[in-house]
């Protein structure tokens, strides 16, 4: 009986702040509110208040829409994305590589998908002699899996 070929899924994850960010948020801005509520008379604060909802709610959005994902032959992060072939072996970091990748062990032409709250990331490198850029340092919630799907597919030898 033949086999089956099944599709393999790839990988996605979009690198959404943590909730925490989104109560603190709210605590700042009921904050503001009750200062100004109280100092402004009138429907005032509750403009001021809405409108700085209104950034607290696009810059949350906005440091978080950033996505990762290997799929159609590319590995994407953020609005970049790179063609599988030119590729190394994916490694995915521990919290205390990851904080050495970002600092002393940095090297300045790597292309970096990072967020402050993701302590442990991916770091695939560049094979293609005309890229200019050593290595991708990609942060994920997930880094083992995103490797994996990224060895998978590109066919670099799975670390280990």
């Amino acid at each position: 009986m033949p086999e089956l070929a099944v599709p393999d899924p790839g990988y996605e994850e979009r690198l959404g702040v943590p909730l925490r960010w989104w109560v603190q948020g709210v605590m700042l801005l009921a904050t503001f509110w009750l200062a100004f509520v109280v100092a402004i008379p009138g429907v005032v604060p509750w403009l001021i208040t809405g409108l700085l909802g209104l950034v607290l709610v696009v810059g949350l959005a906005s440091i978080g829409s950033a996505r990762v994902g290997v799929d159609g032959g590319s590995l994407h992060a953020g609005r970049a994305q790179i063609g599988l072939e030119h590729l190394g072996t994916a490694e995915p970091l521990d919290v205390a590589a990851t904080s050495l990748a970002m600092g002393a062990g940095a090297d300045a032409r790597a292309f970096l998908v990072m967020r402050p709250y993701l302590k442990r990331a991916v770091r695939v490198p560049i094979t293609d002699p005309a890229d200019p850029t050593p290595y991708w340092l990609v942060g994920s919630r997930h880094p083992d899996a995103l490797a994996a799907a990224i060895n998978r597919r590109s066919g670099a030898p799975l670390s280990g």
